[in-house]
């Protein structure tokens, strides 16, 4: 009793006890293949229950490590349709088909002079461009065979810390509560991305793998009334539908999504993140990945463009016109989803393209429960 009553050595007590409840939880949410990684499991940002597997091991998806690239000439296996993800950078352009990514999740690669990942998960739409460097070092990406909130969990081979697809946040290791940053990025239809980058290369089938690139595995995926339920077991947010389309912007801690049948009416949407005035642009024309058997052959979901809409100090506004074309109001001058003025006053401009999202609403609400959601 003198011992257990003395405040000193009772504290003591306590905290060698909190400390072993500490551990023991930690051991108890260590995943059970915690051997076979090199992971910390010690530091995480998330619940380490909220990580579970997705089927495939560790790399049983493959992520693509030495692309290989071909002309837009020498790509006849695309259809006009289809979606491809587009990246410029240092003055190169590459154009990733998602027939490709949805069979391997993560592409490697370095676009001018800039190491990028694109990845995709099919589960949330998530098709993401990230700047593979962070605090100093070069990473490379793999997959980690589990999902969280149904989406993809990353890791870097450098680490093996693990990273939130959704979010390029690190969530469990040496790297947990880092960012990666995001890189512009368009997604469109084939051929769109062909019309205004006919210089770029293409993504090459030939990829070391065999893979039945140019079908779907998610037939009909984004039809049904939510995500699969066993790996996204949480009520979704009730203000959309769960399978719902939305653009995503998370920039300068204020997080906003715009609904795809909001964009579809009004196909130009001006609005602020932060102190970012920026317009939404919409236009018909881009398949669905994951509805058809066959890309290119899904319902039209249409494709975004979003974009700082200031430049020379003035901010301008778009009005639609047509074929995937705007107007802007104050000087009348034409241009195009990929932000590009093809004619008036203001021809061969540019407007600075904002780094953005399309989630499934279920994926973005999920992540960003705080955001929010631009209905009108």
């Amino acid at each position: 009793m003198a011992i257990t009553n003395s405040p000193r050595i009772g504290r003591t007590w306590v905290g060698v006890a909190a400390t072993f409840l500490a551990i023991q939880s930690a051991f108890a949410q260590r995943p059970q293949d915690a051997g076979s990684w090199r992971t910390d499991f010690s530091k995480t940002t998330v619940e380490l229950t909220e990580v579970v597997p997705g089927g495939p091991p560790k790399d049983g998806i493959p992520p693509i490590d030495h692309p290989r690239f071909v002309p837009t000439s020498e790509a006849p296996w695309l259809t006009p349709r289809e979606p491809v993800v587009v990246v410029s950078a240092g003055g190169q352009v590459r154009i990733y088909p998602l027939q490709i990514l949805i069979w391997h999740e993560i592409v490697n690669d370095v676009v001018g002079d800039l190491p990028v990942a694109i990845t995709y998960c099919p589960l949330c739409n998530t098709a993401l461009v990230f700047d593979r460097r962070i605090d100093g070092r070069l990473l490379d990406f793999g997959t980690t065979g589990k999902l969280r909130h149904s989406d993809l969990v990353m890791y870097d081979r450098q680490t093996e810390t693990w990273w939130q697809q959704a979010t390029g946040e690190a969530i469990v290791g040496t790297m947990a509560g880092l960012r990666l940053a995001p890189v512009e990025a368009h997604l469109v239809a084939w051929t769109m991305a062909r019309r205004y980058y006919p210089k770029a290369l293409v993504l090459s089938r030939e990829t070391g793998y065999q893979r039945p690139y140019g079908h779907n595995p998610y037939l009909r995926y984004d039809a049904q009334p939510g995500p699969f339920p066993a790996l996204f077991p949480r009520k979704s947010d009730p203000r959309l539908p769960a399978m719902e389309r939305v653009v995503t912007i998370d920039l300068a801690g204020a997080p906003v999504a715009y609904p795809f049948s909001r964009l579809r009416r009004e196909e130009a949407v001006h609005d602020s993140a932060g102190p970012l005035p920026l317009v939404v642009l919409w236009t018909a024309g881009t398949a669905s990945a994951v509805d058809s058997d066959e890309f290119g052959q899904g319902r039209d979901v249409g494709a975004v463009g979003v974009f700082d809409r200031r430049l020379d100090g003035r901010l301008l506004a778009f009005e639609p016109i047509g074929g995937g074309r705007f107007r802007d109001t104050a000087s009348g001058t034409i241009w195009n989803l990929l932000g590009q003025a093809e004619s008036g006053p203001l021809a061969g401009r540019t407007l600075r393209p904002i780094p953005h999202g399309n989630h499934f609403w279920f994926a973005w609400a999920a992540f960003r429960p705080e955001a929010r959601l631009a209905l009108r």
